[in-house]
This record gives structure tokens, C-alpha cells and sequence, in this order.
């Protein structure tokens, strides 16, 4: 029987389109692979370095170099009672450590030796002299991939270093390792189909939050002294608060994002910033003081020349403190409601004045501001990314939104409003907007933060005390509870400076009341919450700490506080 020339053509056709899409996915895989063997051969150079310098100088203590806190450690690199090689093979060796264990590390940047023979050449010594850094996948390194976990990206070798990395050089820090990240940066968990999952260092069934996941989990283990990220709602503060460890979220443009890429380009509605993260304030405050120079400001003209203001830092004037328990819209777990209220009574105590502050529509701001901000093509900026990429099943309910007409759209947030309330508002956030409807959203936005600064003057604030989401969730969950950023992404909103601190560890106590935890809606995702803060006992949890904007040094300034507050509580100072 002769087979008709129309189905035949048709059939080949087909045959080579499955035969073009199996070789184009061949190729994808091959990319991931090539990228692995990549990481595995850094994690083997990172060994042999090590290696090499243990048997040249075997009797350095490299346990006693990685106690000292930054602050000690700069000190005595700049003094030069300590050589700066032995600080540099001391953090390599315990960053391979937790690579291994935390699988957080995707590159070794193996120029940084380089860096390190010329650093004892160079005559007048930054603040950060010899001091080794971490850096997120997503800020631009040159002659490295920044990929947000997207196979496009591999084998796409950055021109030049971003200008905060320029900045790190040029005060004499020696950026080492890139680290981990989940798939285009809209997430706080931390994998990727690249270079996997990483783990929490304290518990490796949890996650180590994201987007800047690596850098948690390198600097809560003690990997990195000082590592740098990037924050659109949380990114900071979530790895800093599940690993234990501080984050300050400044400002938007107090420093330069120019060769950091963004999760979604272009959008202005959700203000993204670059951060540091480390052990302690102090820390964080000498990264500060060090990245607010001239060469800061020459490099990227966008930045407001504001150098650290010390006078505002060692202030030990009283403060006028706001604070709140709950946003009303994520219900805190029992950890974080006590972490608040201690944090209260041991501020008060020490002479500051605390003021309850009302946080009012916070859904209205989650919805119609972050998300519908985040999205306002309706997520098609979104889905491009993901085009010709492998796996997008960890997004799988932004995809379907983002794939979805706007008639649709609008019926289904009519028809869950009564029975799935937050869904509905999702639906509805999601719509495609008209440039008049963008615009009109921005003006809502500046009329909110205006607002809402006016509410903070009236109080006679000087900062705000804040619940932190946490303990750490269990992997996979962040994924699949978005909508539990509202007490971070406030603050981008806001576009004020926050900083994360951890005060308390989760108690029995804690885990008895999580039997009752319900949430403010008794949907699906606070059902979901509940699950995942469960068997937490011992597990960190933090507060954040806010000032208006521009005022870091004040936010640094009431994050000491707290911090030295907690430190003396545990008979710790």
C-alpha cells in the first residue's frame, strides 16, 4: 500500500523535529555536564592549594586565623603581624570544607592567588587588605559566568568586574569563590539544575534560604568571613536569618549595582540592593565603611557620594524604637513573636523608648504592589528567560500564570475569590498592565512609602523592630510558599535600609505552640507554613532592623545594639 506524499511529508517533518529538539536537549545536558566537571575541578584546585601551602607552612593554626572576627583579622593583616597568605589558604580550606558539605561554592576563582602574590606588593593598604571575600553567582566577575542558574548563561565569561567588585580589589580584598544560586533569582530557596541544591550548614534537611543561598551557607559555616549579595525581597536577609548569621539590605543605590544582574530587568516597582553578609555588625559595618569611597563614587556616577558617618554609627544616644509582632498577613511562628517581644523588654531595659508601630493593608502591598510590580507584563519578561532551558518545574505555578490570557486570568480570580481569597488576589496581580495602569502603580507606590514615613515621623521614630521569617524552612518549601515574604519585601517596597540579626534559637516551648499555628487565612499555604517551621528546636531565628533611607549607618548603629544586647543575655560579653 502506497503511503499518500502528504502524510509522508508530514511525518518526516515530525521525525525531524523530535530528531532537531532531542539534539538541541542533548546539547542543554552536555552544557551541565561540562559546567560540573567545572566545579568539581575547583573544588580539586581549591585542595591542592590548600595542600601545597600546609606542607610549605605546617605549623600555622589555621583554626586560631579563622576565629578571629574581621575587624581583629584586618587589623593584624595591616599591621603585618599576619601574613596575608596564611589568612588566604586558612578560608580556602575551610570553604572547601563546606562546599563539600553544603555543595554552595560553583567557582573557584583561581586568579585570586594571582591577586594575593601581588597584594604584598602594594604600598598604601585598603581597609580590606588581604581579606578573602565571597560573591554571588549573579554579580559579574571578569573572565567568570554570572549564570542565575540558567544554561544560556554557561560559557559566557564576563567582560569586567562589576563595580563592586572593582571596589573590593581596590581596598585590598581578594574575592575567591562564586556561590550558589536557584534559577533566576525569584525564590528564597537555592537550587538550580546546573549545580544543584544547597543545604543549610546547620541542618542539611533545611533550606539556606536565597536568593543569595551560597553565600548563607558559606558564611554560616565558616567559609567566608565576609560575602556579598543581592536583595529583591529578602535575598539577603532570608540566607542570613536561616544560617544564623547578619545581613545588611541598604539602600537601593547606596551602592553600585552596575554588573549586578537583576532577576527581572528593568522593573523599578521592587527596589533591589547589594549587601553584605557576615558573622557580626562590626563586620558589616567595616565592609561598609570600606565600599563608601571615591573609588566608590567614580566608578558608577549613579551613586550618591555619601561617605560612612561614623559620628551616627558610635552614637550611644537613646533611640526611639517602633516595633511589631505581625504584619497580619504571614502569622509569625511562636519563635518569632518571642524573638520580638524579648528583643522589646531587653531594649527597654538598656534606656531606649519602644512605640508600637500599626502595619496596615499588607496584602494590598504583597499583591498590587510586589506582584503585580514584579509582573506587570504579566510575567512575559518571566517566561523569556526560561526559554530553551531544560527544567522549569520548581516554577510551575508562575509558569502557568504567566502563560495564562488575562480573560482567564480574571475568571478564575473571580471565581477562587470567596473559597482561596490569596489565590484569587495572585490571579488577579498577574494581569498584563497597560503603561497607564504601570504608571499609575508607581505614583500608588510613592504615595504608600510617603504615607508611610509620615506615619514613622508623627511616632517620632528613629528605627523599627521587626519579625524575621524563620526558623529555617525544610528544603523544597520555600518554593512552594511565596507568599510568605511579606515581612521582607515591605522593605523593598519602602526602599529602606534592613539589616538581619539573629537574637534567639527556637525552645521546646516553641515547638509545642506550633501545635496551634493556624494563620490569619487557613489556606493551603498556612497550612503548609505550619509543616514547614515544624522540628526546629534549636534552630536560629532573627529580628530586622530598619531606618529610612539612606540612613545605613543609623540601621548599623541599632543592629550593634541588638546584637550586643542578645551577646550579653547569653554571659557572651
Amino acid at each position: 500500500m502506497r503511503v499518500p506524499l502528504p502524510a509522508l511529508l508530514c511525518g518526516s517533518a515530525g521525525l525531524l523535529l523530535l530528531l532537531l529538539r532531542w539534539r538541541r536537549r542533548r546539547g542543554l545536558w552536555k552544557k551541565v555536564r561540562q559546567a560540573r566537571q567545572r566545579q568539581e575541578r575547583s573544588l580539586v584546585q581549591m585542595q591542592m592549594a590548600v595542600q601545597r601551602f600546609r606542607e610549605q607552612h605546617p605549623s600555622v593554626s589555621m583554626v586560631s586565623i579563622l576565629s578571629l572576627p574581621l575587624p581583629e583579622l584586618s587589623k593584624k593583616l595591616r599591621d603585618g603581624s599576619l601574613p596575608p597568605e596564611h589568612v588566604f589558604y586558612s578560608y580556602v580550606g575551610k570553604a572547601l570544607q563546606m562546599a563539600t558539605e553544603t555543595n554552595c561554592i560553583t567557582e573557584y576563582l583561581q586568579e585570586s592567588e594571582t591577586q594575593l602574590r601581588k597584594a604584598k606588593l602594594a604600598g598604601k593598604l585598603g581597609l580590606l587588605y588581604g581579606v578573602p571575600v565571597s560573591i554571588k553567582d549573579s554579580i559579574n566577575c571578569q573572565g567568570h559566568d554570572s549564570t542565575l542558574g540558567f544554561i544560556k548563561n554557561l560559557n559566557k565569561p564576563m567582560a569586567e568586574d562589576s563595580v563592586l567588585v572593582q571596589v573590593l580589589r581596590r581596598q585590598g580584598a581578594i574575592p575567591f569563590v562564586k556561590t550558589n544560586v536557584p534559577q533566576s533569582l525569584i525564590s528564597y530557596d537555592c537550587k538550580n539544575l546546573i549545580f544543584g541544591q544547597t543545604f543549610n550548614p546547620l541542618l542539611y534537611t533545611r533550606s539556606p534560604g536565597g536568593s543569595s543561598g551560597g553565600e548563607g551557607a558559606l558564611v554560616g559555616g565558616g567559609g567566608s568571613i565576609l560575602g556579598f549579595g543581592t536583595d529583591v525581597g529578602g535575598s539577603l536577609r532570608f540566607p542570613a536569618a536561616f544560617c544564623g548569621i547578619c545581613a545588611l539590605k541598604p539602600t537601593g543605590n547606596r551602592l553600585s549595582k552596575k554588573g549586578v544582574i537583576p532577576s527581572v530587568l528593568g522593573q523599578k516597582a521592587v527596589v533591589a540592593a547589594v549587601g553584605p553578609m557576615a558573622k557580626d555588625v562590626e563586620s558589616l559595618a567595616l565592609c561598609m565603611r570600606a565600599l563608601l569611597c571615591e573609588d566608590m563614587f567614580s566608578l558608577d556616577s549613579t551613586v550618591p557620594p555619601l561617605p560612612f558617618n561614623e559620628e551616627v554609627y558610635c552614637s550611644t544616644q537613646p533611640l526611639h524604637i517602633g516595633y511589631y509582632e505581625t504584619d497580619f498577613f504571614t502569622m509569625p511562628s511562636p519563635a518569632m513573636r518571642r524573638a520580638v517581644r524579648e528583643m522589646k523588654k531587653l531594649l527597654e531595659d538598656a534606656g531606649h523608648t519602644l512605640v508600637p508601630f500599626e502595619l496596615t493593608n499588607v496584602d494590598h502591598m504583597v499583591f498590587d504592589f510586589c506582584i503585580r510590580g514584579m509582573f506587570a507584563d504579566g510575567g512575559a519578561s518571566f517566561l523569556k528567560k526560561f526559554k530553551g532551558e531544560l527544567e522549569k518545574s520548581s516554577m510551575g505555578l508562575l509558569f502557568w500564570l504567566a502563560k495564562s490570557p488575562n480573560w482567564l486570568k480574571t475568571v478564575l480570580s473571580w471565581i477562587a475569590k470567596p473559597f482561596m481569597p490569596r489565590f484569587s488576589s495572585i490571579l488577579r496581580s498577574m494581569r498584563a498592565n497597560t503603561v497607564d495602569e504601570v504608571w499609575s502603580l508607581q505614583h500608588e507606590i510613592e504615595e504608600f512609602c510617603h504615607q508611610f514615613i509620615a506615619q514613622w515621623k508623627k511616632l517620632n521614630l528613629d528605627v523599627m523592630l521587626c519579625p524575621m521569617l524563620g526558623p529555617a524552612l525544610g528544603i523544597g518549601y520555600p518554593g512552594k510558599l511565596s507568599v510568605a515574604v511579606s515581612y521582607t519585601m515591605l522593605y523593598n517596597i519602602l526602599d529602606f535600609p534592613t539589616g538581619v540579626v539573629p537574637v534567639t534559637l527556637v525552645t521546646d516551648e516553641d515547638e509545642d505552640e506550633l501545635k496551634g499555628y493556624q494563620g490569619y487565612f487557613r489556606d493551603w499555604w498556612d497550612r503548609t507554613l505550619a509543616k514547614a517551621f515544624h522540628g526546629s528546636v534549636g534552630l536560629p531565628v532573627a529580628v530586622q532592623c530598619v531606618a529610612l533611607p539612606w540612613q545605613e549607618e543609623l540601621c548599623l548603629r541599632f543592629m550593634k545594639e541588638v546584637e550586643t544586647l542578645v551577646l550579653k543575655t547569653d554571659g557572651l560579653v
